[in-house]
């Protein structure tokens, strides 16, 4: 007979599978043999000269076995003063029990040969073990980690304490809400992988979590800023195990999936396609340029809205009140519905900085004769910018949008917004430079020589003082005439280039270089006209190949003829 690693009953050697297979409910043992007596003086094989037995030991040096190799529940039961069970082939140190290989009962089969932490409760890690736990000692064993657990708990800022454990309490989020399609696949028990994309405090993470408390699979998180690809190979095996052992799925949540490299992310495409995990990715970044195309097919995307202010506030009424149950005392009359909306409207959509904010004004409501104004003026504002993402291309966007369309008022806003969020003063410069010709062009010239000017200044002074020579050419650049016909002229001209047997066109002969005597022969340059040697520098000469004679790139307008019809009705 052997042990089932998975409910610790015994069962015959050639039964194990067909015992697994069906869930650990048949072909079990009811009435196994009792496990072989210890080695005496009398067995055929006695022990070398000279080696003490158990048996010849007196009862008074007797040590008992040692009860680091036995279960928990074995613990409680010894401390009781009831019998111990022996392991192995005797007591440890008698027959190598102690090694974890000398004989059936030592500690490789501890816990049903399940490696799982003792202070795991139910629902934890790995499945309880049946029998491992009795009714009486239940409650002091859990006593101790339920109490750590409790304080660890209110230790933990207020942003984490509140993190919802069902989808019901999940705000804002269309996509988990009562007909949301994730929440339809979640709940019928088809987790898809999948990659969530959102900014900071949208939910991705209590998204990610609330599945793992629906879902009977076992649940892994990572973080992509402190894994690597050797930890995420030896989870893999360990799911493949889970899988053929036990039937169950394995589902990695893997924040921060974009720090990632594209050859890490490669690691899961295996175990992704082949089923023997899901994979839930979290990230910031938009997922078409950081995520892998390989991996991107294997999942689907679910995108995250921007929280509202009105689910900011919801938010925040919900921790006050689970803050005034927890703590059984009222909140500050300050926490009114006014200061809820100011902080909601200050996180700009981010549920983690309104919990923060929260936090820190009920620490500051408990000194006294602090005001409302006062809470108000201790909030330092931080924008919502990310250099390296999305933010950083919209808001250089909308300005260089601003600026074409004559609006100086919101250059001035996002010029300001890149600043203070700490945006590199010569990158706002390079764009203006290009701006001064792109959109400006020939409707003013000296715009070009002021922008250059401007990126010199912010590069020798540097900030703070670069804002001014900044916020000088941008308006300058808003107010400015616009023409974009050179830029337009060159777009004609790479657009000619693209038609076919253009761009190989040969040089007419008389615009070739002619250094050498060879060439001079061939008639390079032979019937060109020197422009300056005549009036005015007006000759009649053709400049383009034969094929091309009579194109135009540049056209005669400054800017296009179409006219916005919401204009045009304001003019009605």
């Amino acid at each position: 007979m052997v042990e089932c690693p998975a409910c610790t009953k015994q069962v015959q050697p050639s039964k194990i599978n067909d015992h697994l297979d069906s869930g650990c409910q048949t072909h079990i043992l009811e009435n196994p043999p009792p496990p072989p007596p210890p080695a005496s003086s009398s067995s055929p094989c006695p022990p070398p000269s000279g080696t003490q037995t158990n048996a010849s030991v007196p009862a008074s040096q007797k040590r008992p076995a040692s009860l680091f190799f036995q279960t928990p529940s074995s613990k409680r039961h010894a401390t009781a003063g009831k019998v111990l069970a022996p392991l192995g082939n005797g007591v440890a140190g008698a027959g190598g029990a102690g090694d974890g290989d000398g004989g059936s009962g030592g500690a490789a089969k501890l816990n049903g040969g399940v490696k799982r932490r003792f202070d795991e409760g139910p629902g934890e890690g790995y499945p309880e073990a049946e029998g491992a736990r009795t009714a009486e000692n239940k409650p002091a064993r859990e006593a101790g980690p339920v109490a750590k657990r409790t304080k660890t708990n209110r230790a933990a800022p207020l942003a984490e304490r509140m993190r919802p454990e069902s989808f019901d309490d999940v705000f804002g989020q269309d996509l988990v809400g009562p007909n949301g399609v994730l929440r339809s696949l979640i709940e019928s028990d088809r987790v898809p992988s999948m990659i969530l994309w959102g900014g900071s405090g949208t939910g991705k993470t209590t998204i990610a979590r609330c599945i793992a408390h629906m879902v009977g699979s076992r649940f892994i998180e990572m973080n992509a800023t402190s894994s690597g690809v050797a930890e995420c190979k030896k989870i893999f095996t360990e799911a493949a195990n889970e899988l053929a052992l036990t039937g169950r799925k394995t589902i990695i949540f893997c924040d921060e999936i974009h720090r990632f490299s594209k050859v890490q992310q490669d690691v899961f495409l295996t175990p992704v396609e082949a089923g023997t995990i899901t994979l839930i990715g979290a990230t910031t970044e938009n997922p078409s340029f950081k995520v892998v195309n390989a991996l991107l097919s294997r999942c689907r995307t679910f995108t995250l809205q921007k929280l509202s202010t009105e689910d900011i506030q919801r938010i925040l009424l919900r921790a006050l009140e689970a803050e005034k149950t927890a703590t059984a005392t009222p909140p500050s009359p300050l926490l009114d519905e006014e200061l809820l909306a100011y902080l909601a409207r200050f996180a700009d959509g981010d549920a983690r900085t309104a919990l923060n904010l929260l936090e820190l004004a009920m620490s500051l409501t408990g000194r006294e004769g602090v005001t409302k104004e006062d809470i108000k003026a201790s909030l330092t504002k931080t924008l919502v910018y990310d250099r390296a993402g999305d933010q950083h291309y919209d808001t250089i966007s909308a300005f260089h949008k601003s600026v074409r369309g004559s609006d100086p008022d919101a250059a001035l806003y996002y010029l300001a917004r890149m600043l203070q969020s700490g945006e590199d003063p010569l990158f706002v410069a390079r764009r203006m430079v290009v701006i001064a010709s792109e959109d400006v062009g020939l409707a003013d010239s000296s715009l070009l020589p002021l922008a250059t000017a401007a990126y010199t200044a912010a590069q020798q002074i540097g900030m703070p003082e670069a804002r001014i020579p900044l916020a000088h050419c941008a308006v300058a650049l808003s107010l400015a005439p616009k023409s974009t016909r050179a830029y337009r002229g060159l777009n004609n001209a790479f657009a000619a280039l693209r038609e076919p047997g253009v761009a190989g066109l040969p040089v007419p002969p008389h615009l070739r270089n002619a250094p050498t005597r060879l060439m001079r022969e061939l008639g390079y340059g032979r019937e060109y006209k020197y422009n300056p040697n005549y009036r005015d520098g007006k000759v009649k000469q053709d400049y383009l190949p034969d094929a091309l004679l009579g194109r135009r790139f540049l056209e005669d307008r400054d800017l296009g003829t179409e006219v916005d019809p919401d204009l045009a009705a304001e003019e009605v």
